[in-house]
């Protein structure tokens, strides 16, 4: 059975997240980590070579394929700033007051924080970890 490529280590996550080329998107992580240590309540971990993650659970498929992901998390991608965990967002009311963003295999995709409303966004997070959370009780 194949294993999970994507699963946390010890990688500092400031260090890498210092070696963004890009000052704004290396800004805009900061400023994502930050939001999504003070929604979550947890330090991040990286998982894999490139993403910051928060919160880990087990679960197990019915075909018996198992392992640990994160809650949440995020990838400051060289296109967008991804952030995982966020199926169902679209779905939501206050996401039209967000700005400009897409969607697609339940990330949601930000170009960069000034695209956004902060205080939506940080809403939009808090009800995507909370669901996340559940999900992870219930698995």
């Amino acid at each position: 059975m194949a294993t999970n490529k994507t699963t946390p280590n010890a990688q500092s996550v400031d260090q890498f997240l210092s070696l963004i080329d890009d000052e704004q998107k290396r800004t805009d992580s900061f400023t994502l980590l930050e939001l999504m240590k003070e929604v979550t309540g947890m330090e991040p971990k990286m998982w894999g070579s490139s993403i910051i993650g928060f919160g880990s659970y087990h679960y197990t498929y019915e075909s018996g394929r198992e392992g640990d992901m994160m809650i949440t998390g995020f990838s400051p991608r060289k296109q967008n700033l991804t952030i995982y965990r966020m199926g169902g967002v679209e779905e939501q009311d206050i996401i039209k007051e967000l700005g400009k963003y897409t969607t697609a295999k339940g990330c949601l995709y930000i170009k960069r924080l000034t695209d956004v409303n902060l205080p939506t966004l940080k809403k939009l997070i808090i009800w995507s970890f909370e669901r996340a959370e559940e999900q992870a009780k219930a698995s």
